[in-house]
């Protein structure tokens, strides 16, 4: 019975393949990265960030400016001078200025410096909120795959069944031919093959919505059919304190808290600044010409260049920069908070994950054997329902307790990859 099972196994997995593309958990894990709508969006917020993180955005730069003004106006004037009156009607002047101007602060209490520490941070919050896309979204990828082996594996459980169900349907046929077995034998043989193949059915039913999921997930045509690979090993030598260890430095979400934190203390820093002087050196290089139709000067060029400095204490601001630091200052205490909020779910998340985890572990090993059992049932009552020796309900009992007995052991199997999944999520540790 076992090589028998084993056989039909095998041949249905070499029909499923090639009819339909073999997909590996690599393979998906691969176009998630490179499809996934959500990570696609967190890696351009992260293009974003780098793109700000930039000195002359802290201020550190100068301001260069190229600068030009032409004025003309047509008036009529009168002069007088020494008592002789001059008159012109239309009289023409030209005003024309022009050059390149450098404005640069070089001291502002230091707040150019907390700005561009700002947005290293933030550009390290955007790589751990893309992090996080990519671990929440490749985890969903694993679910789904590993759900999709799961239903795989119960559809050639059914499909064996299936087989042995018409196998005790012939067997009934030819004992009610030969007068050895009533009629009602055989047409309960038949309902019990009918059920089968309607779960069957239901199954594949349900395999395909799960391929619609995961086909979503991947951002590809969601009617796009393929096999996944038989194989679903759980990681069994995960330990809470290396979880709990990895988690601290590697989660995410606790991650962005704690730069969350950091760019807040900097927003502080660069509020305090506000009470420092501002320092600012000016130059610049220009050119000005005057023409006037009448007048003592007709006609003026000057080119030069220009420099000096400026700067400016804040005395008094109605009160703006205490309350802006009182803010600050709040908003600080506020992230340390979050902090402490985030390490206390993160603690919980993996202490209830792990025992479930734990207690999953404990019934594929049972299940296993179950499994094991099971299959010996079924095959020593096959063999007695060939000779007549157990009834077609004891037969039928023996071969539902095989069928369910291989679910359950899948259920597990699955549920202890799932609560894996999740821990090593939680930890930072999910590859990808």
């Amino acid at each position: 019975m076992q090589r028998y099972t084993v056989f039909l196994f095998v041949l249905f997995g070499l029909q499923l393949s090639s009819a339909q593309q073999l997909l590996t958990l690599e393979e998906a894990i691969k176009i998630a990265l490179e499809n996934n709508f959500d990570i696609q969006l967190a890696k351009n917020n992260l293009k974003i960030d780098e793109t700000n993180n930039y000195i002359g955005n802290a201020g550190m730069l100068p301001n260069v400016s190229a600068n030009i003004t032409d004025t003309n106006s047509r008036t009529n004037t009168t002069q007088v001078q020494g008592g002789t009156e001059r008159t012109l009607n239309g009289a023409k002047n030209l005003n024309l200025n022009y050059g390149v101007s450098l404005d640069w602060t070089v001291f502002d209490g230091l707040k150019m410096f907390a700005r561009k520490e700002q947005l290293n941070k933030l550009e390290q919050q955007g790589q751990a909120e893309l992090k996080s896309a990519i671990l929440s979204k490749i985890s969903a990828v694993y679910l789904a795959y590993f759900d999709l082996v799961q239903q795989q594996q119960q559809i050639k459980a059914l499909d064996t069944t299936i087989v042995i169900s018409k196998e005790r349907l012939q067997t009934a046929q030819n004992r009610y031919s030969i007068g050895k077995a009533a009629k009602l034998e055989v047409l309960n043989a038949q309902v019990d093959l009918n059920t089968d193949e309607s779960l069957l059915i239901q199954q594949k039913e349900q395999f395909k919505a799960s391929q619609i999921q995961l086909n979503t997930l991947l951002a590809r045509d969601v009617a796009m059919e393929f096999s996944v690979l038989d194989a679903l090993e759980v990681d069994d030598r995960l330990v809470l304190d290396d979880l709990k260890n990895l988690a601290k430095s590697q989660n995410p979400q606790l991650q962005a808290q704690v730069l969350n934190k950091n760019i807040a203390e900097l927003q502080l820093k660069q509020v305090k600044a506000g009470r420092y002087p501002t320092v600012k050196v000016n130059t610049g290089y220009t050119v000005g010409r005057t023409e006037a139709s009448l007048g003592f000067i007709t006609q003026s060029q000057s080119r030069g260049l220009t420099y000096g400095f400026s700067a400016s204490v804040p005395i008094f601001q109605g009160s703006q920069i205490s309350r802006n630091e009182k803010i600050a200052k709040l908003q600080v205490t506020n992230a340390e908070i979050t902090i402490k909020q985030q390490e206390l779910l993160l603690e919980s998340q993996l202490q209830s994950a792990y025992a479930s985890y734990l207690s999953n572990k404990k019934l594929v090993e049972m299940e296993a054997k179950n499994v094991s059992i099971a299959e010996q049932n079924l095959d020593i009552t096959l063999a007695k329902f060939k000779i007549g020796t157990i009834t077609p309900v004891e037969f039928r009992t023996a071969q539902q307790g095989f069928i369910e007995a291989k679910v359950r052991y899948s259920n597990a199997l699955y549920q202890t990859k799932i609560y894996e999944i999740s821990l090593k999520e939680l930890a930072g540790s999910l590859t990808f």
